[in-house]
This record gives structure tokens, C-alpha cells and sequence, in this order.
């Protein structure tokens, strides 16, 4: 059973998300807020495995919001659900920690599939969005070899990349053909050389510093 909490200020929304995760089997809406300052305030009492957050939420925003649960809670899969689809704002949320970009218009299939993957270790992103960012960063900066100075593999670079196009381990170890295992092994060294503590964090500063 993946639990799942949602903080979304419209109310329909709100509640049309929690009987669609409701109305599924394997799936099940633990809570529901309107804004960051109610589910922070109730985190540490939630069993929860994946939060949908909203970006424009009456006062703190979803970004901020993501930066503080994580805080709280550093295993925690947080899934952006926005109507913001621009490159800024999608790397905002990710460097706060957010597991996953989605926007909502997203099909209810997609969503459960974004959920479930984010619950499995994945970082799904709506179509074209993580290589839009990607881009981005590519084009208005010079690739140097800053990856030199965390001293990563290029096994672990590679794992990076994959990781960046929203990659579940599963998928990464089919890719490359290693053992889910091993990629966990490659993960938990490029935490470690990089100084993140989740897989968000791990692609943003790699972005960040050009070693992707």
C-alpha cells in the first residue's frame, strides 16, 4: 500500500486527487492540506511514502515547503504538481529537494504511475521537462570538468545521467547492464562525493555544476 499525502489549495483538485488515489487498489490518501504550514505542522504524525505538492500555495510556497519537509524528513518523496512548466521554477523545486515534476494536466494513469514510481525510487517527470532543464543549463554555461574536483566515475557520471532523464533503479541497472544492487552501490557513493542527500539534490547540483 503506497500511502500518499496531497497539499493542494483548490479544493477540488484536492479532493479529486484523493478519490482518484482512493479509488485505486495499492494506492490510499493518508491526508489532505491546503497549504505547507498545516502538513508541516502534522508531518511527524504521518505515515506517508509520497507527498503531491503544489508550487502556488497561499503563503509559503510548495518550493520552500519542499525545503522544509525534507528537512524534517529526509527520505521523504515529494512529487511537484504545478501548472508551472518553466525551466526555473522546475529547477527551484528540485534543488529543494522535490523527487518528481508534474504538471496537472497529467492523466490520471500517468499520476498513479508517477507516484508508484517515485514510491520505487525513481524521479518521474512530465514529458521532456528534465532534459528541458538539462538544456538549459547546458546552453547558457560552458561544460568544464568540475566533475574532477568530487572526483566521480564516469560509471557513476553515467548512473548521473540516467538518474537526470528520470530513470528508476530498475531501469538504470537494465540499462547498463548491472544489478540493482550496484546501482544502489553507485548511488550511495555519489551522495556521498557530492554532499546530497537524495536523488534531486544529487541531479541539481550536478547540473548545477556542470558535471552533466
Amino acid at each position: 500500500m503506497i500511502k500518499v499525502a496531497i497539499v493542494e489549495d483548490n479544493q477540488t483538485i484536492r479532493e479529486g486527487l484523493s478519490a482518484l488515489i482512493n479509488g485505486t487498489e495499492g494506492y490510499k490518501c493518508v491526508a489532505a492540506f491546503r497549504d505547507c504550514e498545516t502538513f508541516l505542522n502534522k508531518l511527524n504524525q504521518l505515515e506517508v511514502d509520497v507527498v503531491l505538492m503544489d508550487i502556488g500555495l497561499p503563503g509559503m510556497s510548495g518550493i520552500e515547503g519542499v525545503a522544509q519537509a525534507v528537512k524534517k524528513n529526509p527520505g521523504l518523496n515529494i512529487l511537484m504538481l504545478t501548472i508551472y512548466e518553466d525551466s526555473e521554477k522546475v529547477f527551484d523545486a528540485l534543488c529543494s529537494g522535490a523527487s518528481g515534476y508534474l504538471v496537472k494536466k497529467t492523466p490520471p494513469a500517468k499520476l498513479l504511475e508517477a507516484i508508484k514510481d517515485a514510491h520505487d525510487g525513481g524521479s518521474p517527470m512530465s514529458s521532456g521537462i528534465a532534459r528541458q532543464v538539462i538544456n538549459a543549463f547546458k546552453e547558457t554555461k560552458a561544460k568544464t570538468s568540475n566533475d574532477e574536483d568530487y572526483k566521480l566515475s564516469s560509471r557513476e557520471i553515467e548512473v548521473l545521467n540516467l538518474l537526470a532523464d528520470g530513470y528508476n533503479y530498475q531501469e538504470i541497472a537494465e540499462s547498463i547492464f548491472i544489478s540493482v544492487d550496484t546501482v544502489r552501490h553507485h548511488i550511495r557513493n555519489i551522495y556521498k562525493k557530492l554532499h546530497v542527500h537524495s536523488q534531486s539534490e544529487a541531479v541539481a547540483k550536478a547540473i548545477r555544476k556542470k558535471i552533466i
